[in-house]
């Protein structure tokens, strides 16, 4: 399966952080974007098979996310 990742770098955390926006509350971070990588590929991993034991399962849909920049 392939998911659409935000990765964002946290200045606090001084790392960053990982959101798959298809899979509401699935979440990770990591020190490195290569961490950050690894990591969120296990939550992905965990929240799938938390939902598939829930007799949940997931059902991939078809959306475009485009992120950007606007300069003002």
């Amino acid at each position: 399966m392939r998911f659409q990742v935000i990765f964002t770098f946290d200045p606090e955390y001084e790392g960053y952080v990982a959101e798959v926006p298809a899979l509401p509350g699935c979440l990770s971070q990591g020190k490195t974007l290569d961490e950050a990588i690894e990591n969120i590929k296990d939550a992905i991993k965990g929240y799938l098979y938390v939902q598939e034991k829930h007799g949940k399962s997931y059902v991939a849909k078809e959306t475009q996310m485009f992120i950007g920049e606007v300069v003002v």
